[in-house]
């Protein structure tokens, strides 16, 4: 039954409690049934199914779709010694993880029972995303925590994305202790420049850490192609691998000045950078009859909800099956999508579909997603965003 020191309540309707007891951690605004106590916008209530049964406690928000995210399982307080619980348990995966780096995703939302929350530590600095209201309003204490923890010489939130507005949350980035100067990781031997306040997302794409080092078994003597190459990732592993040339391309000039920057660093002088279209400098290459060895396929998300699937799907397929054109007999396809609506077996499908349409025959050699620092909440498929998959054109 419910504790009587915890006023405020949402009780679902009948049967929808399922979810949350198989350990998803939303519920949705179409799934209560009633609240009690008037809680407010970030408040922590306790979560009852229809009998009554308490299922824990986490942040309310009614201006939201996802009305409730599960904070505990138990009646506890979600205060300052829970973020630092949270925070030292996630670390010390990271530390098995990765015992020789200081670069990490530290805590990944809800798969690190901290919904709402995104750390990205860069060296001896920290990068905060907060993605729920809740989470938000308590960024002093948790930067207190991670201040007691960590010890960082700053810690700056990127909170731009778009996602915040559906929390009612403005759009800001900053400086929210210390300092933040560029600093330089290491990753498989390659350094990258991050500057915390600039780039996408926390400066640096650290889902991909694991899927960057699959190049290097493809690129030795290999005419490479990297589309959306962001501050030249792939394209930098490719080229340190042997690649006998590399063409990135992006449209932003930001990430291209960045990945310049990155090759000068590593003394890869075979990478060429182009700032355009992918689009259409895919189809460029085509009606050159130009052919590449590897071509990499790392877009931004094509959709950030349902509805626009059908029009992402279509944008998948024309990018596919661009690439296939002028991917060499034999050649190796690597590509990607980290949009959560577009699940595991629709991507895989478009790809071998598009592959048919082409005229080219495939064999998928990998299927990945994100780095192990990004766990999985096998109940929570958002949690599973990113899709990255290895191809073979044998024919």
């Amino acid at each position: 039954m419910s504790l009587p020191h915890l006023k405020k309540q949402i009780i679902l309707k009948k049967n929808e409690e399922r979810r949350i007891v198989a350990g998803h951690p939303w519920v949705f605004s179409n799934e209560i049934r009633e609240t009690k106590g008037n809680p407010a916008i970030g408040d922590v209530v306790e979560l009852l199914a229809a009998n009554g049964l308490t299922l824990g406690v986490g942040f309310y928000n009614p201006h939201s779709l996802i009305a409730f995210r599960l904070i505990s399982k138990t009646i506890e307080e979600v205060g300052a010694s829970l973020f630092a619980k949270r925070i030292t348990q996630a670390l010390a995966l990271r530390k098995r993880l990765y015992p020789e780096s200081e670069t990490f995703r530290l805590i990944y939302g809800e798969s690190d029972f901290l919904p709402g929350l995104i750390v990205d530590k860069y060296n001896n600095y920290l990068a905060v995303q907060t993605f729920s209201f809740g989470m938000d309003s308590r960024l002093t204490t948790i930067c207190d925590a991670l201040e007691q923890i960590l010890h960082p010489a700053g810690i700056v939130e990127r909170n731009e994305a778009p996602l915040r507005t559906l929390e009612s949350l403005p759009l800001k980035k900053g400086i929210l202790r210390g300092e933040a100067s560029p600093t330089t990781i290491i990753e498989h031997g390659i350094r990258y420049i991050v500057d915390l306040l600039g780039g996408q997302k926390t400066g640096f794409f650290l889902d991909h850490r694991e899927n960057r080092a699959t190049v290097w078994r493809f690129s030795k003597g290999a005419n490479v192609l990297d589309c959306f190459c962001n501050q030249g990732g792939f394209a930098l592993n490719a080229a340190r691998a042997g690649a006998a040339s590399v063409l990135a391309i992006d449209s932003s000039d930001e990430a291209i000045k960045a990945a310049t920057a990155n090759a000068e660093l590593n003394g890869l002088s075979q990478i060429r950078f182009e700032k355009g279209d992918v689009f259409e400098k895919l189809k460029e290459l085509g009606a050159s009859e130009a052919r590449y060895d590897v071509v990499v396929l790392d877009p931004p998300s094509f959709t950030k909800s349902k509805k626009n699937v059908q029009t992402a799907k279509k944008g998948y397929k024309e990018l596919h099956a661009s690439a296939f054109k002028i991917l060499s007999e034999g050649g190796v396809l690597l590509t990607s999508s980290c949009s959560h609506h577009i699940e595991p077996e629709v991507f895989l499908d478009l790809v071998a579909e598009t592959a048919t349409r082409c005229g080219r025959q495939v064999q998928l050699l990998e299927w990945r997603g994100a780095a192990p620092d990004h766990p999985v909440l096998p109940v929570a498929p958002e949690t599973r965003y990113l899709k990255f998959g290895i191809f073979r054109a044998v024919a």
